[in-house]
């Protein structure tokens, strides 16, 4: 943190049920450590999540990964579909709507996100610049210069 990054990004990726089976070498508490240590170190630090959809989750278990989120004050989040890279790789439960990535995003305005990227073809780095110059003018006005 004392390198004061723009925005520290750390992807929970699935929601708590499924986080074994997408990341099996990792534990959803050290997303959520790492995201909470981040604002302890250096509240004015935006940070950034993503999670993917369509490996079999519910609506409802991803509204509740997204209230998680807030509470370890993520202020970003991109939500885009998952696809499957190979064969080897876990396959895909099913295609979200567009719909329902619009009510995930207002769900996450709603919620208090400063920002939401959502959609089918949204992956992490999404449109990441405009997050960056926008969210920069708020964190100017809200904490001064970084």
């Amino acid at each position: 943190m004392e390198a004061r990054p723009e925005i520290l990004n750390h992807n929970v990726e699935t929601v708590r049920r499924l986080f074994k089976v997408v990341q099996p070498q990792d534990q959803y508490k050290w997303a959520q450590d790492t995201l909470s240590n981040a604002k302890s170190l250096d509240p004015d630090v935006l940070t950034k999540s993503g999670i993917m959809l369509g490996l079999g989750e519910t609506m409802q278990e991803v509204k509740q990964t997204m209230r998680d989120l807030r509470a370890w004050q993520v202020d970003i989040l991109t939500i885009g579909q998952y696809l499957q890279p190979t064969l080897k790789h876990l396959p895909i439960e099913r295609y979200v709507r567009p719909e329902e990535f619009e009510e995930l995003k207002d769900f996450g305005m709603d919620i208090g996100f400063r920002w939401v990227e959502s959609g089918p073809l949204v992956r992490s780095s999404y449109h990441a610049e405009q997050q960056v110059r926008a969210l920069s003018v708020v964190h100017r006005e809200l904490y001064g210069s970084p």
